[in-house]
């Protein structure tokens, strides 16, 4: 099961179609006076559309990275289209100045936060030749979020380990690629000390309990994404294997969460965490030996993890539609 260009033409269809639907909206808006009562488009001019802010963030680093994978996508005039509408610097200072408002020191971190930094990545890496100026109109803000992150990271005693938006490994796990992407020595040191810190002594990790009901991250798996990036080639299978020494054995972590209702916003999260596993799974087998006893399960439960949820992603319901793309690429890009 791999991905195509025909499948990433069909998954950037759907940010296209939802970036700019503002409604049904989630939004998590603290009102520090009546003044604060607005729509979501009045609030985020850039992302208010795909149900959520930080979907609507994700949504664009889709269509940047189908864009790159495939130059002859046939929605290239489309997507260039939706950024030159949005991503400009007007719009983004209204973005940035959001968060320097009281009271919003929390909104969007650190989900969001890792979020806005694989999106600013995409953007550097862009061939396209208006991405230097779509970077350029959103450096305030990515900066603003950069800064977030490090005094985030200087006050947070302990990992949130939960399997849904405030997990900390999953965004440690896109800004450290960030960092290096761009050479900022300072965020990279920050993220792989307290990566370290949080994660570096964990031994026999619970893996049993997982899933729960509403979860799109493995706890597990991403804390091991994390560390496969922060540790190298020749420590990092010593580390996993204190942390998951009987892998194979836990079977409700090798096996496709099965989702009841796709309708359902919350349960519709289950399809992602088979996704993220995937995504996951792939990426740890990678900075396994060859020859690691663990290399054929991976395998094989990546294909099953595929197989239980990637047909469900194009033609969703809009509990999963608007993100459930995203998921998918980074599942099935190789």
């Amino acid at each position: 099961m791999q991905l195509n260009i025909e499948l990433a033409a069909a998954y950037t269809e759907m940010p296209l179609t939802y970036l700019r639907q503002e409604y049904p909206n989630h939004i998590m808006h603290v009102l520090n006076n009546a003044d604060d009562v607005l729509s979501p488009r009045a609030l985020h001019p850039v992302f208010y559309g795909c149900y959520d802010w930080h979907s609507a963030v994700h949504g664009y680093w889709l269509l940047l990275r189908c864009a790159r994978l495939y130059p002859t996508l046939p929605t290239q005039d489309k997507i260039t289209a939706i950024f030159e509408e949005h991503f400009t610097a007007a719009f983004m200072a209204q973005e940035t100045a959001y968060f320097q408002v009281g009271g919003r020191a929390s909104f969007e971190r650190p989900y969001g936060f890792g979020w806005i930094l694989g999106l600013a990545q995409e953007l550097a890496a862009s061939p396209h030749p208006r991405a230097a100026a779509w970077h350029a109109a959103m450096q305030p803000l990515t900066m603003e979020i950069r800064q977030r992150l490090l005094d985030y990271l200087g006050k947070l005693t302990y990992p949130i380990r939960v399997g849904t938006h405030y997990n900390t490994a999953f965004a440690l796990a896109l800004a450290i690629d960030y960092a290096r992407a761009t050479q900022d020595s300072q965020l990279e040191s920050a993220i792989v000390q307290a990566s370290l810190h949080y994660y570096g002594q964990d031994e026999n990790y619970p893996a049993h309990y997982e899933p729960g009901g509403d979860e799109y991250i493995s706890a597990a798996l991403t804390e091991a994404l994390l560390m496969s990036k922060v540790l190298d080639r020749a420590t990092f299978p010593t580390w996993f294997d204190k942390f998951l020494p009987q892998l194979d054995q836990v079977q409700r972590l090798m096996q496709p969460a099965q989702v009841s209702d796709r309708t359902d916003p919350k349960i519709a999260h289950l399809d992602g965490l088979n996704l993220s596993r995937a995504w996951c799974m792939k990426h740890i087998a990678r900075h396994l030996p060859a020859d690691h006893a663990m290399q054929g399960a991976l395998a094989a439960a990546v294909q099953r993890h595929l197989q239980a949820s990637v047909d469900h992603v194009v033609g969703s319901h809009y509990s999963g539609g608007h993100w459930l793309a995203s998921f998918a690429l980074l599942a099935l890009e190789d």
